[in-house]
């Protein structure tokens, strides 16, 4: 983790907010099509980050394959 953001101590949430950060980067590079979907798709697992952080970081980790598996996201 770069060291000028700082850190929670945690490398859960550290990683968490890191794959969070790039997630985010992802959807606002896709299509219009697909964007408003995939928005919602992340929203929820941002939203699932503030109850049980171990079950989102799975979700999204889950979230960033699916996009890395499609050849039409950039």
């Amino acid at each position: 983790m770069n060291a000028s953001r700082g850190s929670w101590n945690d490398p859960q949430l550290d990683a968490l907010a890191d794959g969070l950060r790039i997630a985010h980067a992802r959807v606002a590079k896709l299509s219009p099509l697909v964007r408003p979907q995939m928005t919602r798709h992340l929203l929820v697992i941002t939203d699932l980050a503030k109850r049980d952080a171990a079950l989102a970081l799975r979700r999204l980790e889950s979230f960033l394959s699916d996009l890395d598996g499609d050849e039409n996201v950039p």
